[in-house]
């Protein structure tokens, strides 16, 4: 049998194949390549997908933290509260601008950051807390501002487009909101590429001005700020995919739901809320044999990953740094010594499921 891949674009590639030709040549033949009609109508589109009065595309998911943070003036002396169990680039952002990661454990159940960690590690110089939605699951995001009156909320949003939480799309309840589009998120560009939404009118024209040199007119600049505009072609390619982004969302939730049906008591996982609306960016399981079952699967032709093996708070660049831990992390390692992440993408179909949950119980019962 093939070799089945975590995530396979080429697959995805092959059904919407002329779609993205089509847009591509449109911005060959204009030869604009950057802040062009591709970038206005990208953000007009995604804003309105999630609910905001306001998208602002930029390069990448990294520098969208970076930018946001930024434009919301947070950087040296000011405490940032996150967690340890996210991608790097979470805790990265806040050291770029100069600010102080307070890493706090997740909840047991849903993996997202626990308001009541956040309550107890809230102090002083508290200035903001960034909510993970990993895996595409919501973060409690109103739990966590009751948790931290007065802080700044940024959800990290690069896994969950179209996410939603008390009957709204994630970011409604936060000042702004951070997405990613690297090729194998649930909307990927061909290339890197990123995105804020906001409903404030003054952090979205802060934003863009800072992704564009801090220009006020051509050659004007009102502030320094630096080269993070996203490219045209990126923007197309995200135009296309963008129009089906609810379709495949809705089968990757049904194709989750088969795993659940078909995995057995030994896995854990992850819990989805009933305020939550999942858009299972990763399907992740937990195991006490994550190993021993990921080594099987390899030998049947069977991809899996591990999202994340190494917390943020063991990660060697942040020794030296004025990131600090508050209190213990004990879900987060548990986690990372146990989570496996199956494969899961729009075009595994049903006898994709079966193939991955067939080999899991052979491994199992071995």
């Amino acid at each position: 049998m093939p070799d089945l891949p975590l995530v396979d674009l080429k697959a995805q590639y092959a059904a919407i194949r002329e779609e993205v030709r089509l847009a591509i040549d449109a911005v060959l033949e204009r030869q604009q390549f950057i802040s062009g009609p591709e970038t206005a109508a990208f953000e007009n589109e995604f804003a309105r997908a999630s609910g905001a009065a306001h998208s602002i595309a930029v390069s990448n998911g990294t520098t969208a933290l970076e930018l946001t943070f930024e434009a919301l003036g947070i950087g040296s002396g000011d405490e940032v509260i996150t967690v340890s169990h996210t991608f790097f680039a979470t805790v990265e952002a806040i050291l770029r601008v100069g600010a102080t990661p307070v890493l706090v454990d997740v909840d047991p159940d849903d993996w997202t950051m626990s308001a009541e960690r956040v309550a107890e590690a809230v102090g002083p110089r508290t200035k903001a807390v960034v909510p993970v939605h990993i895996y595409g699951h919501p973060a409690n995001v109103r739990a966590i501002r009751e948790a931290a009156p007065g802080a700044t909320i940024v959800e990290d949003a690069a896994q969950a487009h179209l996410a939603r939480y008390y009957d709204a799309p994630v970011g409604r309840e936060a000042a702004a909101a951070t997405f990613s589009f690297f090729p194998s998120k649930n909307l990927g560009a061909y290339g890197d590429a990123g995105a804020v939404t906001t409903d404030d009118e003054e952090l979205a024209q802060r934003l863009r001005r800072l992704r564009d040199h801090g220009r006020s007119g051509k050659y004007e600049h009102a502030e320094v700020g630096t080269n993070a505009r996203a490219a045209e072609l990126q923007l197309a390619v995200l135009r296309v995919k963008l129009r089906h982004l609810s379709d495949w969302t809705a089968e990757r939730r049904r194709l989750s739901g088969l795993y659940e049906q078909r995995l057995d008591s030994s896995f854990g996982l992850q819990v989805e809320r009933p305020w939550a609306e999942h858009v299972r960016h990763l399907f992740v399981a937990r195991h006490d044999q994550r190993d021993d079952i990921r080594a099987a699967l390899a030998a049947q032709g069977i991809a899996s990953g591990i999202h994340y093996p190494l917390p943020i708070h063991r990660q060697p660049a942040v020794t030296g740094t004025n990131t600090r831990v508050a209190g213990t992390m004990d879900v987060t390692d548990a986690l990372a010594r146990s989570i496996l992440s199956l494969p899961l993408f729009p075009e595994l179909g049903d006898d994709g499921v079966d193939r991955v949950a067939t080999a899991l119980e052979t491994v199992v019962a071995a």
